[in-house]
């Protein structure tokens, strides 16, 4: 892919990624794209939001 991709279509690829859902076909295109750095700090974005969120709802249970 020589277009950089977008923000949605980032969130989209480490989203897919993330639950281990991504097909091949998009994670060849991931792989190709020009830098791996907005993946890494998306992903990096979402395990925080996702701890956090868990942390949150653990802590909602036991209080």
């Amino acid at each position: 892919m020589s277009n950089k991709p977008t923000l949605k279509q980032i969130i989209k690829a480490v989203a897919g990624a993330f639950i281990g859902v991504q097909s091949e076909q998009q994670r060849q295109q991931d792989f190709n794209s020009q830098s791996p750095l907005p993946y890494i700090i998306v992903g990096v974005v979402m395990t925080m939001l996702f701890v956090i969120g868990l942390i949150t709802i653990v802590s909602l249970v036991l209080s």
